[in-house]
């Protein structure tokens, strides 16, 4: 089984465009997005779907192929299946490009139960949530079933209780990666956008909407992405000695 990680780098991100070459201790963004996925042990080929030239330079510094996708695509796994639809492999790896703290233990947990679950349509990743990140809009919420399948996500805390929650409560704070089976993820960009996708500005709402089954799994290792040009200090203090 042929697994592809495929990352997504948008030039002009509403809330901080330009974000895949701001530099974080002198190294653009997206290199460090590439260095960690490459950690991985379970991918076979690393690959970056982007809309713009100057990203795309970077990237092939940086060792790996850049693919040239549409800039008005609707969402990072529509720019992911516009790279790879023609591509020889099962499944697809979805490595937000704004994920600098990603490592190859992390993406190795993503694509383990697609290998281990050949009917698994979708998985994604989630670690504990404290009580700051339950209220913050920034960090994206799920709640799960008893077999660990997402039940809804949102950036709004959830679920909604009567009683006063406690760190994260029942929730999980969700990672942004994905793993697709590629018959599912050409399924899910042959639909339109759902309503709940739109309200919440959450592409995994469109899989649900479609009844997919995404696994989630938990996982120890806290990962935040850079949102905004203040995310940059505190990204560069978790990074520490990292170069």
């Amino acid at each position: 089984m042929k697994v592809f990680g495929v990352i997504p780098a948008r030039y002009g991100s509403t809330r901080f465009p330009g974000k895949p070459l701001v530099k974080i201790k002198g190294k653009e963004l997206i290199t460090w997005v590439i260095d960690g996925a490459r950690q991985a042990k379970l991918v076979d080929q690393v690959l970056v779907a982007t809309d713009d030239q100057r990203i795309a330079e970077v990237v092939v510094r940086s060792g790996v192929q850049a693919i040239m996708t549409d800039s008005d695509l609707p969402s990072g796994s529509d720019r992911i299946w516009a790279a790879v639809r023609n591509q020889p492999c099962d499944v697809i790896l979805n490595i937000q490009g704004d994920e600098p703290l990603i490592t190859g233990g992390l993406v190795d947990a993503l694509v383990r139960p697609m290998l281990e679950d050949p009917h698994l349509e979708m998985a994604t990743l989630a670690h504990p949530l404290s009580s700051e990140e339950l209220v913050s809009e920034n960090s994206v919420k799920v709640i799960v079933n008893q077999r660990s399948e997402a039940l809804y996500f949102s950036r709004f805390p959830i679920p909604y209780s009567r009683l006063k929650p406690t760190q994260g409560f029942c929730s999980l704070k969700h990672i942004g990666m994905y793993a697709y089976r590629k018959t599912f993820l050409e399924r899910y960009c042959a639909a339109p956008q759902a309503e709940i996708e739109q309200a919440e500005s959450l592409e995994q709402l469109r899989a649900l909407y479609l009844g997919a089954r995404i696994k989630v799994i938990s996982v120890n290792q806290k990962s935040w992405g850079v949102d905004t040009p203040e995310d940059v200090a505190k990204i560069e203090q978790l990074l520490g000695d990292r170069a």
